[in-house]
């Protein structure tokens, strides 16, 4: 492999333009991204409308399913345009996916529902969210690229670590954004179409990131690179067909992304979900606290980006990766004391007990929302965990009919219906939602700072690292697909995988075992086998 040096670009500082470079990726990155989570966090809304043939629950499983597919095709998305940054360059690629995501949104705040179009409605909502999620499959890696290209070698960690705080910068925004019109319409207003704003308004977004990205010169190293012809021309069978490449891209994923993934998307995400979902904390409550955990956590991106140019990425995002598969369950635990403590009462309390043959009962993982879950034993436990119940399994001889005993009470048969346990499970203590008297709101915040400050070290260092893995030449590609398996696959599957879990061992809690043994995996991967690289050369072709 042949190794040339851009003279003069790693040993000064940064240029004006230079600086213009690393606020115009980022701002544009966080236009992106909260186009992107305004779809996740107006989940429940587009259940209603666009998934109104099914019963609520159903259409809420649908929606988020929908939010996953958009997850699912990342990879390709990366593998598409991935090849386009390669080839004709990284400004006018992410330039590309920028527009897609912003009308792909825009659409979705225009698309009408299930009660107008029928069955149209949610395909093309589905086809919009697939549209997005090409879309951001190419704009991560051509952002940190583009950043990392300018930047002084000494400095490509905190310089990309502005990068990192797109992502919840732009879940901030979204939150605030949401926060603020429901204020101001009413929940009755937002509720019948006010919801429909965020989307519509990512327009004005999408204009002014086009007129940021258009102002952008091409990175200096690949118009050096396409100046001496040395471009590749198959860049993805250099990244993936050629072993020792390809082998950069397995390591990668198992020992970096896959880990940031899951702790990403648990500690900010999950945590969302595990609030409103789990321990029913009141939506709007759990999104303030959400929005001020993120801008306590958030200037630990840059922090942590600071520091790698110092000690390296690697230490640090082995650190975060040990600290996630340690201290999740107390955490998590303590969220349900703190936000609910009148459940946490009851899941001491009142012991629940479910009696079925174990042929019956399934693990519910819905990775299509196909799938049907039907029998007794399902039935039961898709109720209980509806209602944030923990419960333990006895297995039955065969033919024994499915029961649940809660406290004294036992329901069997027909009687175990979904109503009957959740009327059963309140009658013992089991509150349909947290009260916001109890909620201990500083405590709370406190537990979910620290999950966002866990993201911030396995996130912060990553986009220098995974641009010092590869060569100028097929950087583009083989920093994408990696990145968008761990992202895509291991952390937007997050949710459903979590509630399967759930669903099959009877613990609220059990769920995290997903990313604490991913987190797990990726330190061990990490430890062994992937190399320090801040010092690293990134001017080799």
């Amino acid at each position: 492999m042949t190794t040339t040096t851009v003279t003069g670009f790693t040993d000064r500082g940064m240029t004006a333009e230079e600086r213009k470079v690393i606020f115009a990726s980022s701002l544009g990155t966080v236009f992106e991204w909260y186009d992107f989570y305004i779809y996740g966090t107006l989940g429940a809304f587009l259940a209603k409308y666009f998934f109104a043939n099914v019963p609520p629950n159903v259409g809420f499983i649908f929606a988020l399913l929908a939010f996953a597919a958009g997850f699912a095709v990342r990879p390709f998305g990366a593998l598409i345009f991935g090849r386009l940054g390669d080839m004709i360059g990284r400004k006018y690629t992410f330039l590309i996916t920028m527009i897609l995501m912003g009308v792909g949104t825009f659409f979705i705040g225009v698309l009408p529902g299930y009660g107008t179009w029928g069955i149209m409605a949610p395909v093309l909502l589905i086809a919009l969210r697939l549209i997005q999620g090409l879309a951001l499959g190419g704009e991560y890696g051509g952002a940190a690229i583009y950043v990392a290209e300018h930047a002084p070698k000494d400095k490509r960690g905190y310089y990309t670590s502005w990068i990192q705080t797109t992502a919840t910068l732009g879940l901030f925004m979204a939150l605030l954004l949401i926060l603020g019109i429901r204020t101001v319409m009413g929940e009755q207003a937002f509720g019948d179409w006010g919801w429909r704003l965020p989307f519509l308004l990512s327009s004005v977004l999408l204009i002014v990131s086009i007129w940021i990205r258009l102002s952008l010169n091409e990175s200096p190293l690949f118009q050096k690179m396409k100046a001496e012809g040395k471009a590749s021309k198959r860049p993805l069978t250099e990244a993936f067909g050629q072993w020792s490449n390809a082998k950069i891209a397995i390591l990668a994923l198992l020992g970096a992304t896959a880990g940031e993934a899951v702790v990403w998307y648990g500690g900010q995400f999950y945590a969302l979900f595990f609030l409103t979902q789990t321990i029913k904390v009141p939506a709007v409550d759990a999104q303030i606290m959400i929005v001020i955990a993120l801008a306590i956590g958030t200037p630990f991106f840059i922090l942590f980006g600071w520091l790698s140019d110092k000690i390296g990425r690697k230490p640090i995002m082995l650190a975060g990766f040990a600290l996630a598969v340690i201290t999740y369950f107390p955490i998590f635990q303590g969220l349900t004391h703190f936000a609910n403590p009148k459940l946490e009462a009851a899941l001491n309390g009142s012991p629940i007990v479910v009696t079925a043959d174990p042929r019956e009962c399934s693990f519910q993982f819905k990775a299509t929302g196909t799938e049907k879950f039907t029998t007794a034993c399902d039935t039961i436990k898709a109720a209980l965990v509806a209602a944030s119940v923990n419960y333990a399994n006895t297995a039955a001889p065969a033919g024994t009919p499915a029961s649940v005993k809660i406290g004294e009470q036992v329901l069997a048969g027909p009687a175990a219906t979904p109503a009957a346990i959740t009327a059963a499970v309140k009658a013992h203590g089991y509150p349909a939602s947290a009260d916001p008297k109890d909620i201990n709101y500083p405590m709370t915040v406190i537990l979910l700072a620290i999950l966002v400050i866990y993201v911030t070290m396995v996130y912060g260092p990553i986009a220098a690292w995974l641009v010092e893995l590869f060569p100028t030449r097929i950087r583009y590609s083989g920093l994408s697909l990696p990145y968008h398996i761990g992202n895509g696959w291991f952390g937007g599957f997050l949710p459903a995988t979590v509630f399967a879990i759930v669903a099959a061992t009877g613990n609220i809690y059990s769920g995290l075992w997903y990313p604490i043994a991913v987190a797990a995996m990726s330190f061990v991967v990490a430890l062994i086998f992937l190399p320090e690289t801040k010092d690293r050369d990134i001017t080799q072709m």
